[in-house]
C-alpha cells in the first residue's frame, strides 16, 4: 500500500512549524550562551534536577552554598535532553536563576515513545522500579511479569510491592500468596503494605532509604495513595476507584523528583506509570525473564522461536519445572503482542 501524498498547504504547514521549532531552540541556545558570557554568573558547582518546565529546568544545589536550595536554570546548547534525576554542573546568577553547563553520565534511564513513536527519557538515574499490585483491582500475573521484563531491560532492579493488605481475604489471599510465591522464587523482593492500618510501612520506608525510586502499576493500585503516605507534606491528588471496573484515574501531571522525609527520593510522573515494553526486541523479551538466561543459546537450531521445535532448551526447562507454565505463557503472550505492535 502506498504512502498518502501530502498536499501542498500540508507540506507547508510542517516545514513552517519545524523551522519555528529550530528557531525557539536557536534563541533559548544564544539566551544560555549570553548569560554565560557575563559576568553575573558565579563558579561551577553541582546540582541535579527536579522538574523540568518547558524551556527551563528546576535544579537543586547538592555542594554548599547552595545545598538543598532550588533555582530555576536555562539550559547551554548541546546538552542533549535533560530529565528529572540527572546530575549537572550549574553556574548560578547573581540575583536569581543560573545556567547549566554540563551533565554527568547517567546511571540508568526510563523512556517512553513520543507522539510520533520516538523513544524519549523521562527521567534518570533510578535505582529501583517498585512495581505496586493489589487486592483490587486483581493482579493479573502477565502484567506483572510485562513490569518486570521491562524493568530488566533497561537495568533497574525491580521490586513487587503487594498494596491494600487490607483487602486480602479467604477468597483471594490463595491465589495471590501463590502468585508471589512464584517471583520470591526467583528472588524477586516482596513487600506487603497497606496505608490504611499502616501493616509494613516501616519495611518499605526501611527500604527506601537512600534510594531513588519510581513507583509502576496498573490504576486503582494504590500508587498514590502510598506516595501521599511517604510524602506527607505534598499534595498528591488520589484518582477515584471505579465500582464498577475497580480501576482508578492517574492524576499525576508533571514528573518531578521528591525527597522523602524518612530517606530516599522518589520520582512521579504519569510517563513512568506508562512504562513499558514499546521498543524491545524479542530477544530482550528472552533476557528479560530471568530464569530463561542460563537456557540461552542452548537450543538445537540456532533459530529456534522456544514455541514447539524439538531440542528447545527452554522447552525443556519448562518441562523439567525449571520455568513455571505461568510465566512461560506469559512469555508467549508478550511475544505476540511485540509481533503486533501493541507491547504494553
Amino acid at each position: 500500500m502506498s504512502k498518502r501524498k501530502l498536499t501542498k498547504q500540508q507540506t507547508w504547514r510542517i516545514e513552517r512549524i519545524q523551522k519555528e521549532r529550530v528557531e525557539r531552540t536557536q534563541k533559548r541556545a544564544d539566551a544560555a550562551e549570553e548569560l554565560l558570557q557575563s559576568s553575573d554568573l558565579g563558579p561551577e558547582t553541582e546540582g541535579i534536577i527536579l522538574s523540568h518546565f518547558g524551556t527551563q529546568v528546576e535544579v537543586e544545589g547538592t555542594q554548599d552554598p547552595f545545598k538543598g536550595l532550588s533555582t530555576r536554570c536555562n539550559l547551554r546548547a548541546n546538552l542533549g535532553q535533560l530529565v528529572t534525576g540527572d546530575k549537572v554542573i550549574w553556574r548560578p546568577k547573581q540575583n536569581e536563576g543560573g545556567v547549566v553547563v554540563a551533565t554527568t553520565p547517567r546511571n540508568t534511564s526510563l523512556s517512553r515513545p513520543d507522539m510520533h513513536g520516538r523513544l524519549k527519557p523521562i527521567a534518570a538515574n533510578i535505582d529501583h522500579i517498585v512495581i505496586v499490585i493489589a487486592a483490587e483491582p486483581v493482579a493479573h500475573a502477565n502484567l506483572i511479569d510485562r513490569y518486570l521484563v521491562a524493568a530488566e531491560t533497561v537495568g533497574i532492579p525491580p521490586v513487587i510491592l503487594l498494596n491494600k493488605c487490607d483487602l486480602l481475604n479467604d477468597t483471594n489471599r490463595p491465589e495471590l500468596e501463590a502468585l508471589l510465591k512464584t517471583y520470591e522464587g526467583l528472588d524477586y523482593k516482596i513487600i506487603r503494605t497497606s496505608t490504611k492500618d499502616q501493616e509494613g510501612m516501616e519495611a518499605l520506608y526501611d527500604f527506601l532509604q537512600d534510594k531513588t525510586s519510581v513507583f509502576v502499576g496498573q490504576s486503582g493500585v494504590g500508587k498514590s495513595s502510598l506516595i501521599g503516605t511517604l510524602l506527607p507534606d505534598i499534595d498528591i491528588s488520589v484518582g477515584a476507584l471505579s465500582q464498577k471496573r475497580k480501576k482508578g484515574v492517574h492524576t499525576t501531571t508533571t514528573a518531578r523528583l521528591f525527597h522523602m522525609p524518612k530517606g530516599g527520593d522518589l520520582i512521579d510522573s504519569p510517563g513512568i506509570r506508562e512504562f513499558g515494553l514499546w521498543h524491545i526486541s524479542e530477544d530482550e523479551l528472552l533476557n528479560g525473564f530471568i530464569e530463561f538466561r542460563p537456557h540461552l543459546g542452548l537450543c538445537r537450531f540456532r533459530d529456534c522461536i522456544h514455541e514447539k521445535e524439538p531440542g528447545c532448551a527452554i522447552l525443556e526447562a519448562l518441562e523439567k519445572e525449571e520455568i513455571s507454565e505461568h510465566r512461560f505463557q506469559s512469555f508467549l503472550r508478550i511475544k505476540q503482542s511485540i509481533r503486533d505492535n501493541n507491547a504494553f
